[in-house]
């Protein structure tokens, strides 16, 4: 019979090794990705090594007022806070990957109490060895048989296949990738700022020029009702001058409303209720830098959060796929315990009589149904995918953005410098249009046109200034500028 039950064991251990070598050898494969197209050495024929994203926000902008609301801005947004919020959770993910591969130990005081039946193993047994002349007083088993454990119980599963390594390393990269979203959260706030504060100088700059035109435009109106009344003019041109006057009045107050939005959106920014926002200089006396300097793309690579935080999660999925992988392997775990263990309570204590410990070593592969860990596999590699096109569309998002800011930078420079010649032209218009009308040699339609049109080149002068600071501002956040300087929640 015992060579019998031997044979039976030494087939049982065979078949099982046999079952779990066939779980190792039905790995799965890698995931294959495609080849990148590369990216161009330079966004321009002329390459610079020099970047303005190189300089922290506090040196690139000049405006100490505007230096100010981004400080207080770091300080207190609502949406920088919750990005450190998630690093913070990152880091506990590490800390929970990181105790997956340490053991386990747990404190465990237990009592329970077990009926054996009379045709039990159990039974029988406890029954047989109170009738024995080995056992006497405290050592008889009662019935029911209580059961009292006090020790401690451990788990440990030894990473063979760095499956728990993997996982580790997988949440690192994900803390990493946190906290360059922090980091991106950062760079689009502060320009998001520079860009509020620019247009509120811009709009500034509009009430400027249509309270100046209102001037001239009333002067106008006066002008118009004398010679009504010497008979030199008509009503048809008294309302038309009027009119004109009241589009200019109405531009006013629309240009305030936008004045109030956009103070408030800026005020929200900074985490504040609405209050005015202090201006330094007019946006036409704001300096803008003589060269632009980009730099080479491989630099705004290390630079731009998006990309590279698009990149550790590129890692960690990486690594959750080989974390996937590992698991169609078969798995090793010891669980030892040792304690103080008597089915007599009076006893328990009796060391070392009641001294118990063990150490149990499992090795276990799965064989069928592995459709779990098949789905959590195809999950993985698809999220590493993902997160592969995530890394080139970030990539050429930023190459795309840095390109497009650098010519507007150039072409607004020259708009600028051309709406300047307009300006200057159609002002001398209006004057002569005056004095032809003064002359009887225009007609009032002359001159209305003629301001019109000057009012209209002032703004479009103004709006094509805050465009080439915006352009700006674009360009120092698409070359991964102001991320720096971060300030703790």
């Amino acid at each position: 019979m015992n060579r019998l039950t031997l044979e039976l064991r030494r087939h049982l251990l065979a078949a099982v090794a046999g079952l779990l070598l066939v779980s190792s050898c039905r790995s799965v494969e890698p995931v294959a990705l495609p080849k990148a197209a590369p990216m161009p050495a330079s966004f321009s024929s002329a390459a610079d090594s020099v970047s303005i994203a190189d300089q922290s926000w506090r040196r690139f902008f000049a405006d100490p007022n505007l230096v100010s609301l981004i400080d207080s801005a770091l300080q207190a947004n609502p949406d920088l806070g919750i990005a450190v919020q998630r690093v913070e959770m990152a880091r506990a993910n590490v800390l929970v990957a990181r105790g997956a591969l340490l053991p386990t130990v747990n404190a465990v005081g237990s009592a329970g109490v077990d009926r054996f039946g009379n045709y039990t193993m159990n039974g029988i047994g406890n029954y047989d060895t109170n009738l024995s002349n080995n056992i006497e007083g405290k050592q008889r088993i009662p019935t029911p048989t209580p059961d009292f454990f006090l020790g401690l119980r451990s788990s440990w599963e030894i990473d063979l296949w760095g499956k728990l390594r993997n996982r580790r390393k997988a949440a690192v990269a994900r803390l990493l990738a946190s906290d360059k979203g922090r980091q991106l959260v950062q760079t689009s706030l502060v320009a998001q700022v520079a860009r509020l504060y620019y247009s509120l100088l811009a709009l500034d700059n509009e009430l400027v020029v249509l309270g100046k035109n209102r001037a001239l435009q009333e002067r106008a109106v006066e002008i118009i009702k004398i010679q009504k009344l010497g008979g030199r003019a008509t009503e048809l041109a008294v309302q038309q001058f009027t009119a004109q006057l009241l589009r200019t009045r109405s531009l006013q107050v629309e240009a305030q409303q936008r004045i109030v939005a956009t103070e408030n959106e800026l005020n929200r920014l900074l985490g504040r209720y609405p209050q005015p926002i202090t201006r330094g200089k007019p946006i036409g006396e704001q300096p803008l830098p003589p060269q632009i300097s980009a730099g080479i793309p491989a630099s705004m690579l290390l630079r731009r959060p998006d990309v590279q935080q698009a990149e550790r999660e590129l890692l960690a999925t990486r690594a959750d796929v080989d974390a996937a992988r590992a698991a169609f392997l078969p798995s090793f775990t010891l669980t030892p315990y040792l304690g103080l263990n008597s089915y007599n309570a009076s006893v328990l204590f009796n060391t070392p009589a009641s001294l118990t410990y063990g150490l149990v070593g499992g090795l276990a592969g799965p064989i069928l149904n592995r459709n779990v860990l098949k789905a959590d596999y195809r999950r993985s590699a698809a999220e590493q995918r993902e997160a592969y096109l995530n890394y080139q569309k970030a990539v050429q998002t930023g190459f795309e953005e840095v390109v497009t800011n650098l010519r507007g930078i150039d072409n607004y420079r020259q708009m600028y410098e051309l709406q300047q010649q307009e300006v200057i032209a159609l002002n001398k218009a209006v004057s002569i249009s005056n004095d032809l009308y003064g002359a009887s040699y225009a007609s009032y339609l002359e001159v209305i046109t003629a301001q019109r049109s000057v009012l209209e080149a002032e703004l479009n002068l103004t709006n094509t200034r805050r465009e080439q600071f915006l352009l700006l501002i674009d360009l120092y956040r698409a070359l991964g500028g102001g991320g720096t300087e971060a300030r703790p929640m």
